[in-house]
């Protein structure tokens, strides 16, 4: 399944939107655009999981990365509005006590398409 990611970026906050599975296939993509997003330095990132319908070990690996790199540059990364199975994942592993996890997305967040 294709992984489609989209960032929206201001004022040193960005929105990540993902959308399909995040798995073994598509983490190296996810890594990519994380690794694209944070040469820009924002100091708050927030991924939209509303779209992603299956997340694996390997795409928490990268959530992980993204989030050391981040706090490294006293930075933060959430995760909002996961989808049941994606919950079930963040609770198991107790990575739920180690993001910060929103119903969705913070409306500080909202960035308008202007």
């Amino acid at each position: 399944m294709e992984l489609k990611v989209s960032t929206r970026s201001h004022a040193g906050h960005a929105v990540m939107a993902v959308a399909g599975e995040i798995d073994l296939y598509t983490a190296p993509r996810l890594q990519a655009e994380f690794t694209r997003l944070l040469e820009g330095g924002p100091s708050r990132v927030v991924i939209d999981m509303s779209g992603v319908d299956f997340c694996d070990s390997t795409g928490m690996n990268v959530l992980l990365s993204a989030l050391k790199r981040l706090k490294e540059n006293g930075g933060a990364l959430e995760v909002a509005s996961p989808r049941p199975a994606v919950r079930k994942i963040l609770q198991v592993t107790g990575l739920d006590s180690v993001f910060t996890v929103h119903e969705s997305v913070p409306r500080e967040m909202l960035i308008s398409e202007s």
